[in-house]
């Protein structure tokens, strides 16, 4: 028996389904606590003052001078913020930035919670199962939404943000669009797999 076989036996898939199944749990809440930061006023950018450039600004501080960035959060955009006439950030563009992050964010934690339900039924003996094929579909097409709707969404935020905002800012976004494309269309097509097990299993019932 080759080492691969004997890493799909189920004595080794089940503990490991279980520990994904928490890891799954932990970057839930990870992505919870990050969204509260954001919210926060905690999510970096690059901020341009009357006085200077400032590559990881955040809207919860006054000086914008280099020091410990702890407790931050980066969404993976190239955001660049201009501030107003007075040189202050308007608090317009810090919640359009929060939704900008929310709205790439929240469909992720459902995402993964499917994916933590798919890993509980696993651990649990239940592998072909309708079940398990819907919340590997539901997870790859909120996969799916976040890599190809998510980024024209966050522009659209960006652009009404720019209509009521005396400040200014721009998004460069999209830029790991092929990264979750490609993993997305996976995660559907084993749902399609998964389902079609099923249906198989159940003419093989029903006939005998």
């Amino acid at each position: 028996m080759t080492f691969i076989q004997k890493l799909t036996k189920e004595q080794f898939a089940r503990p490991a389904a279980w520990l994904m199944k928490f890891a799954c749990y932990f970057i839930i809440c990870f992505y919870v606590l990050c969204t509260i930061l954001s919210f926060m006023g905690r999510q970096t950018f690059c901020l341009h003052t009357k006085t200077g450039f400032f590559e990881r600004a955040i809207y919860a501080e006054e000086n914008h001078d280099s020091h410990s960035r702890s407790m931050t959060v980066y969404m993976g955009d190239d955001i660049h913020v201009w501030t107003n006439d007075n040189d202050e950030i308007d608090l317009t563009i810090q919640i359009g930035l929060s939704f900008m992050y929310a709205v790439y964010i929240v469909p992720m934690i459902f995402a993964f919670w499917f994916l933590s339900c798919v890993f509980s039924n696993i651990d649990k003996g239940q592998v072909f199962t309708k079940q398990n094929s819907s919340y590997l579909l539901y997870y790859g097409v909120l996969q799916f939404f976040v890599a190809v709707f998510v980024p024209f969404i966050k522009l659209l935020i960006c652009w009404l943000i720019n209509l009521v905002s005396d400040s200014r800012m721009s998004i460069s976004t999209g830029q790991t669009m092929f990264h979750m494309l490609i993993p997305s269309i996976a995660f559907i097509v084993a749902a399609y797999i998964i389902h079609y097990g099923v249906y198989l299993q159940d003419e093989v019932d029903h006939t005998l």
